[in-house]
């Protein structure tokens, strides 16, 4: 028996209003919260150039956050919303390694977004960009999310990170859109979008800086301090596969095989070496840079941490004491 086509017509229409729903409703909520950011900044030759892009209020004390590189050089600018309303901010602080600022808006207070929990994102679910595309105050675009659990490089005065768990949607994002939130259904923020890739390489998927407990913590340090802590103890290394009688022994299959020692750092003065493997730190495995990026947290610096090391396939332990990373300061004009 075949189905009526009105009745598939009918159920079309049904769930395209669904869709509808969701993202009208997301911008009712969001959009007030969206700021237009416009930017100046000294360039190589000391020349001014114009920025621009997005940022999304935060608190209703006037905090927002956007992405570091929209601010980069910058400790002011100015602020527009979708109705009318202009005022300026100020850089409390940003994380290039992060790649999230956050701003101070002068003058009244104004509505705020609601932070959510991109840990909770699946793969395939609906999200909906907000933002300031090429100019276009106030745009908004739907997608899905393409995949989770990505990582892209941050880079910051020679040092560089991978920011985890980057959040990957067809959504489509333009250049502007850098720093405005990006939205699960319910209009919570779960990102902040940084990136697009493509469109000649990537077919222009947009990648975010997920909302999480990370991030939400860099936030907080960021406006109580203007800055984020982190330990440093100066190697550069990638995964190495431990041979199988060490893999037994251990427990792990892999370590981080030290590739460069940085002249005067802590790992230098505590005798690491390029070659060696640190295949665990405090007892807490180490199976690739990542996890060692994870444990130089601010609360290591000028304490202890005890690399356990293999060299010419005996282990030994070698007590570091990690050194603040230079953290970014907010110059600019």
């Amino acid at each position: 028996m075949s189905l009526d086509p009105s009745v598939g017509i009918a159920r079309s229409q049904m769930a395209l209003d669904a869709y509808s729903a969701v993202v009208t409703s997301v911008a009712r909520t969001l959009l007030p919260t969206v700021v237009a950011l416009s930017t100046r900044r000294r360039g190589r030759r000391g020349e001014w150039n114009d920025g621009s892009g997005s940022g999304v209020v935060i608190s209703g004390d006037g905090f927002m956050l956007t992405s570091a590189h929209v601010v980069e050089g910058s400790t002011r600018g100015g602020a527009s919303f979708v109705d009318g309303w202009e005022t300026g901010f100020d850089v409390v602080g940003r994380d290039r390694l992060s790649d999230l600022a956050v701003l101070k808006l002068e003058g009244s207070e104004a509505p705020a977004a609601e932070l959510g929990d991109a840990s909770s994102l699946e793969v395939g679910q609906l999200v909906v960009a907000l933002g300031n595309p090429l100019g276009f105050s106030g745009s908004v675009t739907a997608g899905v999310v393409s995949a989770l659990g990505r990582s892209i490089a941050a880079n910051s005065q020679g040092h560089s990170r991978l920011v985890e768990n980057v959040i990957q949607t067809d959504a489509a994002l333009h250049p502007g859109n850098s720093g405005g939130p990006l939205s699960d259904a319910g209009g919570r923020v779960v990102g902040v979008n940084t990136a697009v890739v493509g469109p000649m390489i990537g077919q222009g998927l947009g990648l975010a800086v997920p909302i999480d407990e990370a991030t939400k913590a860099i936030v907080a340090e960021l406006i109580k301090s203007g800055k984020v802590r982190r330990a440093y103890l100066g190697v550069a290394g990638g995964t190495r596969p431990l041979p199988p009688l060490l893999a037994d022994r251990l427990g792990q299959e892999r370590g981080i095989e030290v590739v460069e020692v940085v002249d005067g750092s802590p790992a230098q003065r505590a005798g690491i070496r390029p070659g060696d493997i640190l295949v665990a730190g405090d007892g807490v495995p180490l199976r690739d840079a990542r996890d060692l990026q994870r444990m130089m947290t601010g609360d290591r610096v000028g304490g202890s941490v005890d690399l356990t090391v293999i060299r010419g396939g005996a282990i030994s332990s070698v007590a570091t004491r990690p050194v603040e990373l230079e953290a970014d300061q907010v110059r600019g004009p």
